[in-house]
């Protein structure tokens, strides 16, 4: 029905008595009432006594009856309603006067009234049901231009989702089909419709259960060759003589096509073991036949690029499922592996030895998503990014599991709904997934099952929608009066007031959550009763109930807060397990982000550093932890301005060799007896990478909304004191010439995401806007409509230049080309800084003179340029500030010159973001930054270059089209030209360094022959006595992490050992044997052989930060530990190995001769050392796990385990 509004009965004056009035008012209720129903539950419709199922008699369904419709009123927009609802394309006519003969049940509905754009007949208006003046022979009709897509089917109940009740989706209700006549022939139609392969079975009698629904179609008579059941013949829509005991089913013999597929246990998405998903399970492929030809189908199934490798025998270990598929055999043109040929599914004869594998080029992508038409960026119309274009996801199967991964992707909380039917609008591209079925656990849509892309049976009136909680801000929290700050009374922050939590319910879910919330590892115990002492602030929560896996506090049940019944002296407590993680740290209020006072996060919120004691040790581990270089000097008394959060940190003391400020010596966390006037600063020397910008939503890549990349997200700028000086560094950033303007107020539209910066004041010689000065990052007043923008005057090409007549092509007089012609350049006010720049644009290395008075002979040409002013730091000479083309008061005697030193280094590059070193995108290295080229006539020649550069053989690619996903940062190169002969690629012509046309959609790369294993990665020993004995530490993605202990052992260590040439591997130990690491934990679960050369070569889990602990942090001991010299000084670490079921403790020395210490019995006579961490002495070596013979400087002791 439509709105309520135009049902109302018209308004009557009555001058009765108020029973009447009463009367009135109750039929008023009841026919609301009945308009509710009608809203809620959409009647089914059908079209009877036509020529086909889009043209006939309308009737629909009420009380279980059907009926027609009055053609009073009945228009073309009304018709439009019904093929919509009806799946039946356009309406071409609303024929009245019974067109299609008169009907013989109720009338239902008269005066229908649609607009043309409802959904739904019921939604339009109209009289209430079985209200009407007319008779059949008035019944309406609607002819339709018929749709060519078939009718939806589905078979439900069943074991899969080719088995089941079948079900067929009409006037948009699903009905069932009665089985009289079904056969084998109907139910082939419905496995083929389906991609479900041959049909098994055609079982009846409601095999599958009773459906609810209308039974829409009966009589049914197929002939084997329709390709949908809607095709076949059967009696009108919902005329039937049946129940739904009769309903009819269908068994098909296989999945639909084409089967889903997967890599697993490599080191990305784009390899691994293959497994295919065939009758509700995931199996293995036997690699008898298999080569790079059906390597190759599995790539581009996956959206994994080319095929590189089709590895035998197990390579990326043996699955232990079914094996289904084997003597696979493919031509390369098959769409999905599934589609090749082999015997038949299950059918085999290997075992899981023989696994087959696959490494390809590319590295599979997440799937980009988003909400849109929502009310907020948490909730709107689904759609996805492929193939270059947004496209939207069908409602079919969609419900909250599946709305779940979204949110979870987005980062918006939990899933609030999963409304289909367009709720957010229909979208108008592509439809690209249609039957999405997540399992729930998926981190990406990307991971759950759906229909391949672009193969649907759907329109944009069932585009699928999500509705997530949000993101909201936690409490922030922190811990006082224990003995670490991952000890004592928990403390809430809530209305700008720490307050206490009552111990009622109090346990150790609540404290594992306070830990996780301050990264302080487990929780050891949960003291209630003011263990702590007692508080002296609000009491904020009472009955505290987490289920343990809340990210924070405030998220858990609760009463509201400052609701309690209880005093300070059950203020509840925890003891947590560890000191927490390194605590971020941020510079605010200086120049750039490598000076300024200093901040940490902690408990949430971000607080300052008081500046007692503050010294120079204590800036020099800021500056290291920030990666801005050396610390130049310290700043107190709130030098660069007083903070407003909590004063963090008190009396702190540095060595200078921690490796994060929280590592260092300081009071107990939000103790301290300062002022925000007391507010401590650092300078540091180096200036990090710029934040990348962009410009969005202009005409061009030069013009548009300003946005800036922090923390993985983009965000926009207030328009807050905005003006051309700050829009001139964007321009500069970015390539795009000078600032034309400057417009605020979301001039280019209104962003989505976070606002970064505000109050962004340059001084307009910045090469970056991350120099500029601006408010702290995520600190703003501001709202969207205030985004700022900027208008760049667009590229422009550098005019080239030249130097003559010197010795070689770096020295000589400088020449520049303007109008097809040569001429030169006067030497008013040339210098140095001049002759930086044509060096430079030369790739002619540093300047060494910049001599006048035409020392290189006078030119004949034209005088182009005179009083050349250069910053210095410019990419040509014509980007200097100058006088007009060929204004000038000069002769040919003032011609400058320039002596450049030399070609400079070769610059180097790097492939990234590949599966191994020798594919990926390409990155040079420019003035300390590294930065992409441009895909513009990137060709093999150019990929060869770089492969040949790099030691990886040949080129057999170049993708463009950021193939291996787009870089950040700036583009160095465009249009580079390479003969392919050159030894390196700065050898190549190009465009000047940062002079180009391009995004990032347009990044180079490029495949070469050599080195298909993985990338080697740094590893190291740490927190031992030597080199070759410690915690196992690797490196990744720059940063250095552990190994988690799980199936860690003599194989793997001996892998270490020899990667790190310390010899032979003489013990694994598992715990955290040599102290706990801080960084993230990289690897788990890494299974070596013992015969590898390099630990990457290794099975184990991919690159990602585990669920262990760094308590179960792997370590290592080599042999070659045993020859490094004596030292002098005890090892800080001195306890006894501990007692195993094999082998009793052993007592290490501790400075003594060893006799009866090691060897437990047998004297090690004359032998002095140090404890090291339970392994004994320096030569003196003993072993938990297997060695059973000690070594004492050469002399070897009796077996005694």
């Amino acid at each position: 029905m439509g709105p309520l509004g135009n049902l109302l009965p018209p308004r009557v004056t009555h001058s009765g008595s108020l029973a009447a009035f009463a009367g009135t008012r109750m039929e008023t209720v009841l026919f609301l009432l009945a308009c509710l129903w009608g809203v809620a539950n959409s009647a089914p419709i059908r079209l009877a006594s036509g020529p086909s199922r889009c043209a006939g008699r309308l009737e629909v369904l009420w009380k279980q009856q059907w009926g027609t419709m009055c053609d009073d009123s009945w228009d073309l927009s009304d018709a439009m309603v019904v093929c919509r609802q009806l799946d039946c394309g356009e309406a071409l006519s609303a024929p009245g006067l019974a067109h299609f003969g008169q009907g013989t049940g109720d009338i239902w509905l008269d005066d229908v009234n649609c607009t043309g754009t409802e959904a739904d007949l019921t939604a339009c208006r109209t009289r209430p049901w079985r209200e009407h003046n007319c008779n059949h022979k008035e019944d309406a009709g609607v002819v339709c231009s018929e749709s060519k897509k078939p009718v939806k089917l589905q078979l439900v109940n069943g074991s899969s989702r080719c088995a089941g009740r079948v079900e067929v989706l009409y006037g948009q209700q699903w009905g069932t089909v009665c089985d009289d006549n079904w056969d084998i022939i109907d139910a082939e139609v419905v496995c083929q419709q389906l991609g479900c392969r041959t049909a098994l079975s055609a079982p009846s009698s409601a095999y599958f259960g009773q459906g609810p629904d209308p039974i829409w179609l009966d009589d049914v008579n197929c002939k084997g060759t329709e390709a949908a059941l809607s095709e076949c013949s059967a009696k009108p829509w919902g005329s039937h003589n049946c129940v739904h005991g009769e309903d009819a089913g269908v068994v098909c013999s296989g999945f639909a096509e084409p089967a889903p597929l997967r890599l697993v246990n490599g080191l990305t998405h784009c390899s691994g073991r293959v497994e295919v998903f065939y009758g509700q399970r995931w199996g293995t492929v036997c690699d008898d036949g298999w080569d790079l030809v059906e390597a190759e189908v599995v790539c581009k199934q996956l959206g994994c690029g080319e095929a590189l490798l089709a590895p035998h025998g197990a390579y990326f270990g043996q699955g232990s499922g079914p094996i289904w598929l084997d003597d696979v055999s493919c031509t390369g043109t098959e769409a999905a592996l599934s589609q090749c040929r082999d015997p038949s599914w299950g059918s085999r004869n290997c075992g899981h030895g023989e696994d087959a594998g696959v490494v390809c080029t590319g590295f599979a992508e997440l799937l980009p998503v988003r909400l849109v038409n929502g009310s907020s960026h948490c909730s709107g119309r689904v759609e996805v990014f492929h193939e270059q274009q947004w496209g939207t996801v069908c409602d079919d199967s969609w419900d909250l599991t599946d709305a779940q991964v979204v949110c979870r992707q987005l980062g918006c909380g939990t899933a609030v709904s999963a409304p289909g039917s367009a709720w957010f609008g229909q979208g108008t591209d592509q439809i690209w997934l249609d039957d999405v079925n997540c399992a729930g656990a998926e981190t990406i849509l990307h991971e759950c099952w759906a229909k391949p892309w672009g193969d649907h049976n759907c329109n944009h009136g069932e585009d699928a929608g999500v509705e997530c909680s949000g993101v909201t801000e936690p409490a922030p929290v922190w811990l006082v009066n224990g003995l670490n700050h991952c000890a004592g009374r928990v403390e809430v922050f809530h209305e700008q007031q720490w307050g206490t939590v009552c111990d009622d319910d109090w346990d150790r879910a609540e404290a594992s959550v306070v830990c996780r919330q301050l990264g302080c590892g487990a929780a050891l115990s949960a003291p209630g009763s003011a263990h702590f002492g007692q508080g002296s602030d609000p009491i904020w929560l009472d009955n505290v109930n987490c289920a343990g896996n809340e990210a924070a506090l405030s998220e858990c049940k609760a009463e509201t807060w400052g609701s309690h019944n209880r005093k300070h002296g059950e203020d509840a407590g925890v003891v947590c397990s560890d000191i927490p993680r390194i605590a971020p740290l941020r510079l605010v209020n200086g120049p750039n982000r490598c000076s300024g006072r200093v901040e940490v996060f902690y408990g949430q919120q971000w607080g300052t550093v008081c500046d007692d004691y503050w010294d120079i040790s204590n800036a020099e581990v800021v500056c290291w932890q920030l990666g801005c270089g050396t610390a130049l000097s310290i700043a107190a008394s709130a030098h660069f301005g007083e903070g407003s959060g909590p004063i963090w940190m008190d009396d702190v003391n540095c060595t200078g060799s921690e490796i994060a400020l929280s590592k260092c010596e300081t009071t107990l966390w939000g103790v301290h007896n300062c002022s925000h006037g007391e507010d401590a600063g650092v300078v540091c020397l180096g200036v990090p990478e710029p934040a990348p910008i962009r410009l969005v939503n202009g005409s061009n890549i030069c013009s548009g909304r300003i946005e800036v990349f922090h923390e993985q997200q983009w965000g926009t700028i207030c328009d807050d004191s905005w003006d051309l000086t700050d829009a001139q560094v964007v321009c500069r950033q970015l390539g795009c010439g000078t600032a034309v303007s400057a417009p605020g107020s979301a001039r280019f539209g209104p962003g989505t995401k976070r606002i970064w910066l505000d109050d962004v004041n340059c001084a307009g010689a910045e090469n970056a806007l991350s120099d500029c000065q601006a408010r702290s990052w995520g600190d703003h007043n501001c709202n969207h409509g205030e985004d700022a923008g900027v208008v760049c005057s667009g590229v422009m090409e550098p005019a080239p230049v030249r130097l003559v007549n010197g010795p070689n092509r770096c020295a000589g007089r400088v020449e520049v080309f303007h109008e097809q012609q040569w001429g030169t350049v006067c030497d008013d006010d040339w210098d140095r800084a001049e002759a930086s720049v044509v060096c430079r644009q030369l790739g002619c290395g540093a300047a060494l003179s910049a001599p006048g008075s035409a020392h290189f002979g006078q030119g004949s040409d034209p005088i182009w340029l005179d009083n050349v002013n250069c910053a210095g730091n410019e990419a040509a000479l014509s980007e200097c500030k100058a006088e007009t083309w060929g204004s000038h008061n000069c002769k040919h005697g003032e011609d400058a010159g320039v002596v450049c030193s030399g070609t400079p280094e070769v610059p180097p590059v790097r492939l990234v973001n590949g599966p191994t070193c020798c594919a990926g995108r390409v990155e040079v290295l420019h003035s300390q930054q590294w930065g992409m080229i441009c895909d513009d006539t990137w060709d093999l020649s150019d990929a060869a270059v770089v492969c040949q550069q790099l030691g990886c053989g040949k080129a057999m690619s170049a993708p463009g089209s950021a193939y291996f996903g787009q870089g950040f940062g700036r583009i160095w190169l465009d249009d580079v030209k390479c003969s392919g002969k050159e030894s390196a690629l700065s050898e190549c012509t190009a465009r000047p360094w940062g002079v180009h046309n391009c995004n990032h959609g347009e990044d180079a790369g490029i495949v070469c022959s050599g080195n298909f294993h993985p990338c080697p990665f740094p590893v190291r020993l740490a927190g031992g006595p030597g080199r070759c004995a410690g915690r196992v530490e690797v490196q990744h993605g720059g940063q250095w992490g552990t190994i988690c202990d799980d199936d860690w052992g003599l194989p793997d260590a001996a892998v270490v050992c020899r990667q790190l040439g310390c010899g032979d591997a003489l013990a694994a130990p598992p715990g955290a044997w040599f102290g706990e690491g801080l960084g993230p934990i990289w690897l788990n679960g890494l299974r070596c052989r013992g015969t590898e050369e390099r630990l990457v070569l290794c099975r184990h889990r991919g690159w990602r930060p585990h669920v262990c602990a760094h308590e179960e942090d792997a370590s290592a001991v080599c042999s070659a530990h045993r020859f490094q010299p004596l030292g002098t000084n005890e090892h800080p670490w001195t306890p006894t190995l501990p007692p195993t079921d094999t082998q009793p403790p052993v007592t290490a020395c501790t400075g003594a001769a060893c006799t009866g210490a090691v060897c437990t019995g047998k004297a090690c006579t004359g032998v002095h050392g140090q404890s090291v961490h339970g392994y004994g002495v320096h030569g003196c070596s003993t072993h938990r796990y297997g060695v059973h013979s000690y070594e004492c400087m050469g002399k070897v002791c009796t077996d005694t385990v």
